[in-house]
């Protein structure tokens, strides 16, 4: 029983060591459009991934580049033996959260008023190495 766990924890630590992990906290966009620039660098190779975002007109993508940049600069620093030329890194997952929404007032007119809020994320992005799939 303690070898199988042992060799199971073994197995966890060397998944870990291959996964690098970025964060954006409280980043002053609204979720709906980060999603945007999300969805399209998901599962895509990060040379790739970095030109389409380098290339896209939205606002979002130039936060975005910068986070998987900080990604990969995490994974080199994990792994210090391997170059990142000669291994296929992708971006394994990238997800969106809300984040905390600021409340403001603007006038309306009959001396009422309306709420503007405006919203931030958190954005988290996940590189790992590209996994080919052989025909069985």
């Amino acid at each position: 029983m303690g070898a199988r766990k042992a060799n199971r924890a073994e197995k966890i630590k060397a998944e870990k060591k291959q996964k690098a992990i970025a964060i954006l906290r409280d980043c002053p966009t609204s979720p709906r459009k980060m999603r945007l620039v999300a969805d399209i660098i998901r599962g895509v190779e990060i040379n790739k991934a970095l030109g389409i975002l380098r290339f896209s007109k939205k606002e979002a993508s130039i936060r975005m580049e910068k986070l998987l940049k900080s990604a990969i600069a995490n994974w080199e620093a994990k792994n210090e033996g391997e170059s990142l030329e000669s291994t296929a890194l992708c971006v394994k997952e990238v997800f969106v959260d809300g984040g905390r929404m600021l409340k403001r007032i603007q006038a309306a007119p009959q001396g009422r008023a309306h709420r503007i809020r405006k919203r931030s994320n958190h954005v988290t992005i996940v590189v790992d190495k590209l996994v080919t799939v052989e025909n069985k």
